[in-house]
């Protein structure tokens, strides 16, 4: 879903590795991205992915397998479900991915620049109590 599974210009916390399977079991899943079944459950719940179903069992498609890294990309990049979901979205417009492309890097900047912000106010907040430790060492030692 990125347009990549693991090459060098395609930085990814959750890369897919290559495979042949079409479909995959939720242990499968969970095993592979270090998460619980139930987490997967969740995604389904919200729904992330659709797997289908063979009576109780859930089988997960080479697509519901790329939403999953999506997903935890997302969350790992401090996205909500909410906006993960908005991005999935934009997949399906048959544009060869073109808007999600642009759409993402558009999110990924504007979340770039709130955390610049924040950093910047940890920083500042930093200076002052060191300013405030040093002054009250200095009353204390006088």
């Amino acid at each position: 879903m990125w347009g990549c599974a693991v090459t060098v210009d395609c930085v990814t916390a959750y890369p897919l590795v290559s495979t042949q399977a079409e479909s995959f079991g939720i242990t499968d899943l969970s095993r592979e991205f270090g998460i619980t079944p139930r987490a997967l459950r969740f995604y389904e719940e919200e729904g992330l992915i659709a797997p289908r179903r063979d009576g109780a069992t859930r089988i997960y498609s080479r697509r519901d397998r790329a939403r999953i890294a999506w997903i935890l990309r997302g969350k790992s990049l401090g996205f909500s479900l909410d906006e993960i979901g908005e991005l999935l979205d934009l997949y399906d417009l048959g544009d060869n991915r073109a808007t999600q492309r642009a759409v993402t890097a558009e999110r990924c900047r504007l979340r770039v620049e709130g955390l610049r912000h924040q950093l910047s106010e940890v920083q500042a907040m930093i200076d002052q109590l060191s300013r405030f430790a040093t002054a009250l060492e200095q009353h204390a030692a006088a």
